[in-house]
């Protein structure tokens, strides 16, 4: 099982209904594949560096988990198929990354307390 991080952006028209809806869809999407998850993160409605499809801003979500290299072309066809989706990237964590993704989670946890 490889380790992966996956961020994507939804349109920013989308309730905050279709925004939890959409993001289950690919959550439950990587756990029928036998996919384990690490940690989720959602970044809430972020300003983009540049326009994306007309839009200034999107809803940001971050997905790290544990799977089998396999299950990627499917789950990016997926991301490619939903108009929803504006952009995304699935990246594979090295040993460094890993470390670095802990250290970041365990901050945020800090921060949070």
């Amino acid at each position: 099982m490889n380790h992966y991080e996956t961020v994507f952006i939804l349109n920013p028209v989308l309730s905050e209904a279709q925004v939890k809806e959409t993001v289950s869809k690919f959550e439950d999407y990587l756990t029928s594949k036998g996919a384990e998850f690490v940690s989720k993160e959602d970044w809430g409605l972020k300003k983009l560096a540049y326009e994306i499809q007309n839009k200034k801003s999107g809803f940001y979500t971050l997905l790290e988990f544990k799977a089998p290299g396999d299950i990627l072309i499917g789950f990016e066809t997926e991301f490619r198929r939903d108009e929803r989706v504006m952009r995304f990237l699935t990246v594979s964590l090295d040993k460094h990354a890993i470390s670095w993704a802990e250290r970041r989670r365990e901050k945020l946890k800090s921060k949070a307390n």
